[in-house]
C-alpha cells in the first residue's frame, strides 16, 4: 500500500518543497493550509498534472475540531497516515516589550498548540493503532540558542524540541519515531525584508558562507522519514551551515 504523508503548512516555502519531494517519491501527499488556498490549489494542480496523488486539507490547526476533522478526512481517503511533518509555523520580529498579547497568543496557538492538536489526532487514530509511524517536527536554530526580537517564537521552537524528545520516549514502543529539524538561515519569504547588505552580513556569520535552501531542509526531512534513519529518534538535526554548533 502506498504510504501517506501529511505536511502542515504545506502550500508555501519549506512546506511546499517538502510536499513536492514526497510526491516525486510516490507518496500520497496531504497538503494542509489555512489561508494559502490559492497556493495550495496551484501546487495540487501542478503535482496532479504529473500523475502524483495529492489531497488539499484546509484547517486552522490551532483549533482542535478543525485538526480532528482534517485527520478524519485524510483517513477516509487514504486509510492511514504514515508520516507527519509538523511544519506550520509563524514568527514575529519585534521587541519582546512591544509584542501584543494577540500576537503572542497567535504564535503560541499555531506553533505549539497546532503541533499538539495534529500530532495527538494522528497518533490516536492511525499510528498507535498501526504500531508504526514517523513524526518530524519543525523547530529552528532559535529554539536552540534563542533569537533577539524573536523571544516568543524562540520559546515555541524550544518547546517543539522538548515536545519531540518527550514524545519520542512515550511512543517508541509503538514503533513510532519522533525527531525535529531546526533550520538555520534559509532562503524563504522570511528573508524578503532584508536587503543585499543584510544578506551579506548574515553570510559572513555562517562558516559555509551561504544561505541555506529549502532543499537543504527538505533533504533532512526525507532522511528522517526514511529507513536510513530507522535507529534515530528523539533527536534534533540542524541544517544551518555551521551558524550554530
Amino acid at each position: 500500500m502506498t504510504e501517506t504523508v501529511l505536511i502542515t503548512g504545506g502550500a508555501r516555502g519549506i512546506g511546499k518543497k517538502i510536499a513536492e519531494d514526497f510526491a516525486t517519491l510516490g507518496y500520497n501527499v496531504c497538503i494542509n493550509y489555512n489561508k494559502s488556498e490559492k497556493e495550495a490549489s496551484i501546487l495540487k494542480e501542478e503535482l496532479a498534472s504529473m500523475g502524483y496523488s495529492v489531497l488539499m486539507c484546509k484547517a486552522d490547526i490551532s483549533k482542535e475540531n478543525e485538526a480532528r476533522e482534517m485527520i478524519d478526512t485524510i483517513l477516509k481517503t487514504f486509510g492511514k497516515i504514515d508520516i507527519l511533518v509538523n511544519n506550520a509555523g509563524i514568527c514575529n520580529y519585534e521587541l519582546f516589550t512591544d509584542i501584543s498579547y494577540d500576537n503572542i497568543k497567535k504564535i503560541i496557538d499555531t506553533n505549539l498548540l497546532g503541533t499538539i492538536n495534529v500530532t495527538k489526532e494522528v497518533l490516536k487514530k492511525s499510528m498507535i493503532k498501526n504500531q508504526s509511524g514517523n513524526i518530524i517536527n519543525m523547530s529552528s536554530i532559535w529554539g536552540i540558542v534563542g533569537g533577539s526580537c524573536e523571544v516568543v517564537y524562540s520559546m515555541t521552537k524550544a518547546g517543539i524540541i522538548g515536545f519531540t524528545k518527550a514524545l519520542a520516549k512515550e511512543v517508541s514502543l509503538s514503533n513510532i519515531r519522533v525527531n525535529a529539524v531546526a533550520p538555520g538561515v534559509i532562503d524563504t519569504d522570511m528573508l524578503s525584508n532584508l536587503n543585499k547588505e543584510d544578506i551579506d552580513n548574515l553570510k559572513e556569520q555562517i562558516p559555509l558562507n551561504k544561505i541555506g535552501t529549502k532543499e537543504d531542509v527538505s533533504n533532512v526531512v526525507l532522511f528522517l522519514s526514511s529507513n536510513k534513519s530507522k535507529y534515530i529518534t528523539g533527536q534534533v538535526i540542524s541544517p544551518n551551515g555551521g551558524f550554530i554548533m
